[in-house]
């Protein structure tokens, strides 16, 4: 049997600290080690016992999460989940921290927290766990979840093409669907900061929980050549434009005419997941068909594999990251699975494939 997975929780709210613990220590996996007010007091437990994974709010008195998890980054980089507030303030200091090296997000309510965090116990559970098998290094210098029981496919969203149809002719757009989950933020940053203007037009899934989705937009918009916003309902996808689905609903690719347009739409977690990458490939399969290239990248589960198989089989090409690159290769390794990659590239060769222009025929 292997060792439980060892966690230190560090936030300053005591009920956030014995509400965490209890749900995290419910599982026989997961070992509690610790629970620190602040990180001064981590740092010391950290001396005797280092943990597999930290949990870390993000605004506490003393020293700050963001400053606490550079340092570990640097010293001794060690999987972080990040636990913050779902305001406009905790979501762009939540972003600064994702771009530091947490590899995944949970949101914490600011009222009635006992109940709302019982009730995403699942999820919580499920990020550490995650956590615990991601591979994190040290930085080079800067350049809502859902808990359910059912795990629904695309169906519960979007009827699937009916056999022998196939999308409409080509277009002079092209369209880019990437999807991504733990480790994610990260990698989405180095594609999207390498990618010309005159770059496809991308439609993006990352895992997030909601308000947190347009903060990460606006951060990538202002550190990339490229337009990047969170996505609105009736947006057209063009060249040089990365929109990234918002977090809570799923995003849905749609042709009008010869253009592309997006859909914002509520729906079931599929795949446990709102937003699902399932959801978005498969719009794409129908609306792009050999139009399209699907990447799917770094994250836990199998969220996409499904939909990037209906992706290749419409005629589009798709790539994966491959498992040196990523965080956690969980998404393109059950994709692989299911033979729906057809090529696999570090993250450093993905910004190159989508704007060398082989993959817009077939």
């Amino acid at each position: 049997m292997s060792n439980p997975i060892r966690v230190l929780i560090v936030d300053d709210s005591a009920v956030v600290r014995q509400v965490v613990t209890e749900i995290l220590s419910a599982d026989k996996g997961i070992q509690v080690i610790g629970a620190a007010p602040d990180p001064i007091f981590a740092l010391a437990k950290m001396e005797k016992e280092w943990p597999d994974v930290i949990v870390l709010d993000v605004e506490m008195p003393r020293m700050d999460g963001l400053t606490f998890l550079r340092k570990i980054m640097a010293e001794r980089p060690t999987p972080v989940v990040i636990c913050s507030t779902l305001t406009t303030q905790g979501a762009e200091t939540t972003m600064q921290a994702m771009s530091a090296g947490a590899v995944s997000i949970v949101a914490k309510p600011k009222a009635d927290l006992k109940s709302l965090l019982r009730e995403h116990a699942d999820d919580l559970v499920s990020v550490v766990k995650g956590a615990a098998q991601a591979r994190v290094r040290k930085l080079a210098p800067a350049a809502k979840p859902v808990a359910v029981n059912a795990k629904l496919t695309a169906d519960a969203v979007l009827p699937g093409m009916p056999v022998g149809q196939r999308a409409m002719a080509e277009t002079t757009d092209r369209v880019v669907a990437l999807g991504t989950s733990t480790g994610g933020t990260q990698a989405l940053e180095a594609v999207l900061c390498a990618l010309p203007i005159d770059c496809p037009g991308i439609v993006i899934v990352q895992h997030m929980p909601e308000a947190f989705t347009a903060a990460f937009a606006q951060r990538l918009d202002k550190v990339c050549q490229i337009e990047v916003r969170e996505a609105a309902n009736g947006d057209r996808v063009h060249s040089g434009l990365a929109l990234i689905a918002p977090g809570g609903r799923h995003l849905v690719l749609e042709r009008s005419g010869a253009q592309y347009r997006v859909a914002v739409v509520d729906g079931p977690p599929v795949s446990r997941h709102r937003p699902s990458v399932d959801v978005l490939f498969r719009s794409v399969a129908r609306a792009a068909g050999r139009n399209a290239l699907g990447v799917i990248m770094t994250g836990m589960g199998d969220d996409g594999a499904r939909g990037l198989k209906e992706m290749r089989e419409a005629g589009a090409r798709t790539l994966g990251q491959d498992e040196d690159s990523c965080v956690v290769y969980g998404m393109p390794k059950e994709a692989m699975k299911l033979g729906a990659v057809e090529h696999e590239l570090a993250l450093d060769d993905i910004p190159s494939a989508i704007v060398s222009g082989r993959w817009q025929s077939r």
